[in-house]
């Protein structure tokens, strides 16, 4: 008679409750990981590759760790579809991430703000490309910050957030300051600025129609901020240059610039300003006065360590 062999599976590994979950997160997380949760919740979502470049010294120990947060669901994930080849993983905030956040801000999860539906909407979302973008030309500066000695990026304030402080007048995709050390025994030079980052996807004239507004807000704070215009394309910037002329406020627009070009980083000589034939100028130069050496960083991730 034929003997049967029975194989017996292995017993399901059990499933951590929540609480047990939180609490195994919270004793693992690191200073560096909690401003990484922060710049996700606070920028909607960003790539492997950005968060690589704001936080790591290796794209390899990036994703290392990033696996590790979203295993303890301290991050969500997903990968939009590209015709060709596999776009990176895109980062938003996890469940048991925001309410590390919360806890780290003394606060609630109402509070906070944070929903998970609502932190994944951006994955389907039409703007995805657009709030990537913005995204993108942050992590530039940082990344040039961090390969330059004197540099800093100071400010990165998100769309929502401009929003609250200036959206009866404005709502520029974000805002930012930037600051740089010039010669010895020279002050610090600090700009602040509004970035517009121009997708292709709104006419010309939309677009130079919002220098309207800026110059509304300088009239009405007594304070003139210079306005950044990111343009996909040399053929779109001249264009929008000629509807310009020359504004009220402060203007200077550039074109997209790869993320593996330091020469043609956000914060180098590629900044026209309105008005002008040339030459272009570094961020920096876009400033009017210089900043105090003693003056507090205000959106500062290098505390965060670097590993």
């Amino acid at each position: 008679m034929k003997q049967v062999i029975r194989h017996r599976r292995a017993p399901a590994t059990p499933r951590r409750a929540a609480p047990d979950l939180f609490l195994e997160l919270r004793s693992r997380l690191t200073d560096r990981d909690r401003a990484i949760l922060n710049i996700v919740w606070e920028h909607r979502v960003l790539t492997t590759h950005q968060i690589a470049a704001i936080f790591f010294t290796t794209p390899g120990k990036a994703r290392d760790r990033l696996l590790q947060l979203f295993r303890l669901k301290a991050l969500e994930r997903f990968q939009p579809w590209v015709p060709v080849g596999a776009a990176p993983y895109h980062w938003v905030l996890g469940p048991l991430g925001a309410q590390c956040l919360a806890a780290h801000r003394d606060t609630t999860l109402a509070e906070l703000g944070y929903r998970r539906a609502t932190a994944l909407q951006i994955s389907h979302s039409r703007h995805l490309a657009h709030q990537v973008g913005v995204n993108e030309f942050f992590t530039q500066l940082h990344t040039h910050a961090r390969r330059a000695s004197g540099a800093h990026l100071d400010t990165w304030w998100p769309e929502r957030r401009c929003t609250q402080l200036w959206g009866d007048l404005v709502r520029p995709d974000a805002y930012g300051r930037w600051t740089e050390t010039g010669p010895p025994h020279q002050e610090p030079t600090a700009v602040d600025f509004f970035l517009e980052h121009d997708t292709g996807s709104v006419t010309l004239a939309k677009v130079a129609a919002k220098i309207n507004g800026y110059d509304a807000l300088a009239e009405a704070t007594g304070i003139t901020t210079p306005v950044l215009f990111w343009l996909p394309s040399a053929r779109r910037e001249t264009n929008l240059r000629a509807l310009l002329g020359t504004p009220p406020v402060p203007v200077a627009t550039a074109v997209h610039t790869p993320a593996n070009d330091p020469d043609s980083s956000p914060a180098g000589p590629v900044w026209l300003p309105a008005g002008q034939d040339g030459p272009r100028r570094r961020l920096a130069e876009l400033a009017t006065t210089p900043a105090p050496a003693s003056e507090a960083r205000t959106d500062s991730t290098e505390d965060a360590g670097c590993r």
